[in-house]
Formats: C-alpha cells, structure tokens, sequence
C-alpha cells in the first residue's frame, strides 16, 4: 500500500514588480509568488509514473518564506499516511489539521496556517485526481449528493445551510449534470480579464489592452483603483471610451478604504456605470458591507478574495450585505472549505465569481466554478471567472481561454502542476532569475 513518504515546500517568486503586473491600491509592486507544494509518494500513477499531490500558496512577494514555512510544520500530520485512506476521504484529513488543537490556536481558522492547511488538503485532492485519472471538476461532478456533503464541515453554519438542505440542493442539480458536463466542455464559462486594468499602467496601456480585450471576445473587464479619485475617474473614462457602452467594467479597491471613503469615491466614478465594486473595505466587515451595499446600489458589491472562513461569507450572505461571493483556491482551508462556500451562495441565490488574479489562482479555482455550474448551482447567469493573462506558461497544463471563456481542463489534478524548469529559475532566492541582473 503506498504512503505519503515526504511533503515538500519549495519557495517560487516572479519578479512582476518590475513590469507592475498585478498592481494594486494595497499591493503597488508586488512580486507574484507560491509556496509550491509536493506531496510525495512511494507509488505509481495509473500512467506508471511516480505519484504526487501538487498545490500552491499564492502570496505577493514578502511572507512568502512565512507561508513555506507554515506548510511545512504539517508535515508530521501528512508523511507515513496510507495514499488509499487519503484520497478516499480528503475531508477527513480537513477536519483533523483543522481541529487540531494546537493548531487551531494559531487562528482559529484564519491567517496563514489556516492557509497552509488549505494548501495540504488541496495537495490531497490533487492526489485523489491522479488516482482517479481525472481533472478535480470531473471528480468532484462524478460524487453523488451525499458524497459531496460528507466533505463540508457544517460547524458555525448550519444555522444557514444544514447537510440536509445542502443535500437536497445537490440532489435536484444531479439529474442535468450530463447535460451541463456537455456544455461546459462544448463552449466553456465566461471569463472577464483584469489583465488592462492594473493601477500601475499608465493611460495608453489601459486603452491598448481595453481595446484587445474587447477583440479578445471579453464582455466583462476589472479597472484597480481606490490610490487617487481624480486619477481613477481619468483611468476610467479612458476605459470607458475604449471598451464601449456594451462592455460591463468592475472596479477593484482590494480594501483600501472605509465605510465612508468607500460611498463618496463610488459616487464619483458611478457615471461610467461600474458593474461592481470589488473590496471596498476590510473583508471583516460585515455591517460596513452592508452600509456601502445599501449606499451605492444599484452598483453591486462583491468580495471574497480574503474572506477568511465560511463563517464570514455565511454572516455577509445573511446579511444580504454582497451581491457577489468572489472565492479564492488559496484563501480558506482548501476545497472542502470552498464546497461549503459555494452551497452557502447558492442557498442564498448569490452568483459566484471567482477571483484569479495571482500565480496558478486561474488553473486552480476554474475547475470549482466549473463544478459549480455542473452540480450545484446550474448556472452561467451572472457569472464570470476572473482571467489575468501572464504567468501561466509556468504551469503543466496552463489555462485555454478562448474568445473571452475559459475551456475545460482535461488533465488529473487540481491544476497546481508548475514546470520544473520554472521552479528551477524562480526559486528564490537562488534561482537565476533572482541571481542575475535584469538586463
């Protein structure tokens, strides 16, 4: 029977500040980065070759030794276990290094171990889908309602969503899956792209890569602002002219302001019809959430990105304080956590939008909102996957998106896979691209 014999944490940067990809209001250069995962085995794939379980950590840059770090103390709790008894029960393994004590009182359920937690447990999963031979969507499609539901843990949520709604709600999307598995694969989910929109490009940038976006096939675009009101409404009105009236554009402040900032500099920018305003505050907030929802509508709120746990999302939900949940592959406990997310919105009837915009984050959270569509909510409607358009030649199997909709991933896994020749030159801080100069 094959055992998990190590897991290793390899730190991996990219150097995006200098080309000030990935800018933002909280984030004016940051460096893109992963603490790469690998769950190794002493066992053979189905194709014969060694098997292991792959996941990521995305970071910007700084911490990321921190979040190594903290993967790596989950070590004990992973090496010498049975690969059969973890991949037929990944929740299993969720809850224990969730619920462990010691651990726990690093958050509870929150901040960087419980990320490292997530990126075991999503390691796990990857396992499962070489296993099984399958990318995580169809994995996830092929388990039945009470499959599904014996992976969530409903602690602090079943006064939202019991296993029983959750698995009623499973069981009336089970009898289209085949026929939405053959949509999906036959034309893809929508996709919008933040790629023009980052806060460090200068107004030429936006309106060349707004315009190649509209060509692309986007029907949906994300500007950052929330560092200067005059220059987002010039940025904005420049994007607004390129893209047309018939293209949607969010806004991105990634909790850069208060309550009231938030309400005043959404006022001004409303004459260009934004569709969103993503993280107009501190993702804890759940009543400051709602004052702006009540405050700017009919522009919807959404966020999501660093919502921490279930708890928040099921608080800003009931709270009808978003009109958007924005998951993250990386940001909460790992798929599992993500499953309860993505029933907990579909109870309320929020549309789900992922957010993609780091390292690996694309060819990870694409295969829960394919899962998403396939069995549980059943719907494109409102819907759209975050795209960003660099870094993705890293990965093993690198997203396809093709006129502005994300194709279905074919390949075992999660998604997470780098190139080994790229873990060889961005490893930090020793690889090349690190070591040598930029010319």
């Amino acid at each position: 029977m094959p055992l998990i014999t190590a897991l290793d944490v390899i730190d991996v940067r990219f150097p995006t500040s200098r080309t000030l990809d990935g800018s933002d209001a909280m984030n004016p250069e940051p460096d893109y980065s992963a603490a790469y995962v690998v769950l190794r085995t002493d066992g053979t794939g189905p194709d014969g070759s060694g098997l292991a379980g792959f996941s990521l950590l995305f970071t910007t840059g700084r911490g990321n030794d921190v979040a190594c770090a903290a993967v790596r103390s989950l070590a004990p709790y992973v090496v010498g276990r049975s690969v059969e008894e973890l991949v037929a029960d990944v929740g299993a393994l969720a809850r224990e290094l969730t619920w462990d004590g010691q651990l726990r009182w690093l958050g509870p359920e929150k901040g960087v171990m419980h990320m490292a937690i997530g990126a075991v447990v999503n390691a796990g999963w990857d396992l499962r889908c070489r296993v099984d031979a399958m990318p995580l969507w169809r994995v996830l499609a092929a388990m039945s309602p009470a499959e599904i539901v014996a992976q969530i843990d409903f602690t602090y949520i079943d006064d939202a969503l019991t296993p029983v709604e959750a698995t009623g709600m499973l069981e009336v999307a089970f009898a289209g899956r085949d026929a939405r598995i053959g949509a999906l694969v036959d034309a893809g989910l929508p996709a919008y792209t933040t790629s023009a929109g980052w806060l460090g490009y200068d107004d030429a940038k936006v309106e060349r890569l707004t315009k190649q976006a509209v060509a692309d096939g986007f029907t949906m675009m994300k500007l950052k602002v929330g560092a200067d009101l005059v220059s987002d409404m010039r940025r904005f009105r420049v994007a607004r002219a390129a893209a047309g009236d018939d293209v949607r554009i969010a806004v991105d402040a990634n909790q850069r302001w208060g309550i009231a900032e938030a309400i005043h500099w959404m006022s001004q920018l409303a004459e260009f019809d934004p569709y969103w305003i993503e993280e107009p505050t501190s993702p804890d907030d759940i009543l400051g959430h709602r004052t702006i929802h009540d405050s700017v509508a009919p522009i919807r709120v959404a966020t999501g990105e660093h919502v921490q746990n279930r708890v928040i999302f099921k608080q800003l939900l009931q709270a009808r304080a978003i009109d958007v949940v924005q998951i993250d592959a990386c940001r909460v406990g790992g798929i599992n956590e993500n499953l309860a997310i993505l029933l907990l919105a579909a109870k309320f009837g929020v549309p789900v939008c992922p957010h993609a915009g780091g390292v690996g984050l694309c060819e990870m959270v694409q295969h829960l909102a394919m899962f998403d569509f396939v069995a549980v909510s059943g719907s494109m409607e409102g819907r759209w996957i975050e795209y960003v358009d660099h870094l993705h030649e890293h990965f093993v199997e690198p997203v396809i998106v093709i006129e502005g909709r994300y194709r279905a991933p074919q390949r075992p896994g999660i998604g997470a896979q780098m190139l080994e020749s790229s873990i060889a030159e961005f490893r930090f801080p020793d690889g090349p691209a690190w070591t040598t100069s930029p010319s």
